[in-house]
């Protein structure tokens, strides 16, 4: 049985990721984290958990905790992390792994030496139409993969206020802009389903929100599988897409990153549709996972050398190595 730790009890752990570690197979929620001792003190009670502080020290060091989450804004992984390692407990963290490759490399490295595992939260990979497009794949369901391309659209925030932005759009807590946040989810799919991206090449500009200091709009090439791809991100359009498609000699496969419609096949065979609903706390199939690992049976989904690869990929687009 794992008992498991979460640094950071906010508004994520209420439905996507707390409840995963209470109902996972081999897991128990014994403490919580926050440094608001009423709201801590409230999500612990209504989600029957124990222990809870204001101090993330004493949660680290609470002998009855296991391993950690992490459940903060980018700018605090690494030094809970290497405050969690020093501990030798196993530690899950939020994506983005941090602020940037080079703190995510820096992370790792120090969970490497101590011999302690190390997992990010990177919970599409667990999800049925992520798994469905795998399975696709792997069974050649659309031959040889000839070409990926993604499109992502939103409008900008409206009425950004360049004193009181959310923590996502500063870079000092969230490491870049919306591209980190979201971006991350697609890229780590990619790795998932093909393998390490190489050749990867891109930019990142802020071109339609000077009221932010990180960018609105990226683009990328890159090779998935020995296949070219090409990937967009635009945060201040006037328009809204969300659209992954995979082609191959022999079909194609359509979906989004985001949205829950079926995954759509087309190939010699005619049109397929693969129905794949989130489960209630979307955390829980990656979660459970790496509750497998620890208990020995199994092998997580996520871990800190999976996520370096992402973080490598997006500081690569941004400019930064």
């Amino acid at each position: 049985m794992i008992r498991w730790g979460i640094l950071g009890c906010g508004d994520v752990c209420e439905v996507k990721s707390g409840p995963a570690f209470q109902k996972s197979r081999g897991s128990q929620l014994v403490a919580v984290m926050r440094r608001d001792a009423h709201r801590c003190a409230d999500f612990a009670a209504r989600h029957d958990v124990p222990f809870h502080t204001t101090s993330a020290r004493e949660l680290i060091e609470n002998p009855d905790v296991d391993a950690v989450y992490i459940a903060t804004p980018p700018g605090q992984h690494l030094e809970l992390a290497l405050a969690v390692c020093a501990a030798k407990k196993p530690c899950y963290v939020e994506k983005p792994m941090a602020r940037s490759f080079a703190e995510s490399a820096q992370m790792l490295e120090a969970f490497r030496a101590a011999n302690v595992p190390l997992f990010v939260a990177f919970y599409r990979r667990g999800l049925p139409r992520f798994q469905t497009v795998k399975t696709l794949l792997e069974h050649g369901e659309i031959g040889e993969i000839s070409g990926v391309s993604y499109r992502y659209l939103s409008p900008s925030e409206a009425d950004l206020d360049p004193q009181n932005l959310p923590w996502r759009l500063r870079a000092h807590d969230a490491g870049a802009g919306l591209f980190y946040d979201l971006g991350s989810h697609l890229l780590d799919v990619f790795d998932f389903w093909f393998g390490p991206l190489e050749n990867v090449a891109g930019l990142a500009r802020n071109r339609a929100t000077p009221q932010i200091e990180v960018e609105d709009s990226a683009a990328m090439s890159f090779e998935a599988a020995g296949a070219p791809g090409v990937a967009q991100w635009n945060f201040a359009a006037h328009e809204r897409a969300d659209f992954i498609e995979i082609w191959g000699e022999n079909g194609k496969i359509s979906l989004s990153c985001f949205s829950g419609e079926p995954v759509r096949l087309q190939n010699r065979r005619g049109e397929q549709f693969f129905e794949g609903a989130n489960p209630p706390h979307v955390h829980g199939p990656l979660v459970q996972t790496i509750c497998d690992e620890l208990n020995g049976v199994g092998a997580a989904l996520s871990t800190g050398e999976s996520a370096l690869r992402t973080m490598r990929v997006m500081d690569r687009v941004l400019g930064r190595i």
